[in-house]
């Protein structure tokens, strides 16, 4: 599985942000990884310098073999806190689409 995280001209896509972000998904997601290809977030700012209640934005992609790709978004005041949201959401929607598939 592919683990890809991109940011936007406001956030620093530093080593420490890249290093949460792959572990939290290989922890999280482990049990997808058969199913998953790769798993690409997209982390922005939304208010840019300002300060401002809930601006970061993370947008979650999952690849899955044989279906469409699958996408949540997740909006928190902080980086951590988008990234946690996005992967629990990602997280349910594959719990459904995975059980789905293993049923058959």
């Amino acid at each position: 599985m592919i683990i890809q995280l991109n940011t936007d001209n406001n956030i620093e896509n530093s080593s420490a942000l890249i290093a949460y972000f792959e572990t939290l998904v290989a922890k999280d997601l482990e049990r997808f990884s058969q199913h998953i290809s790769r798993i690409e977030a997209h982390l922005s700012d939304e208010v840019g310098n300002k300060n401002g209640a809930k601006d970061i934005r993370c947008v979650l992609e999952a690849r899955i073999e044989g279906r469409s790709p699958l996408a949540v978004t997740n909006i928190a005041d902080t980086r951590e806190k988008a990234i946690d949201g996005a992967i629990n959401k990602i997280k349910s929607s594959l719990d459904s689409i995975i059980g789905k598939l293993n049923s058959h």
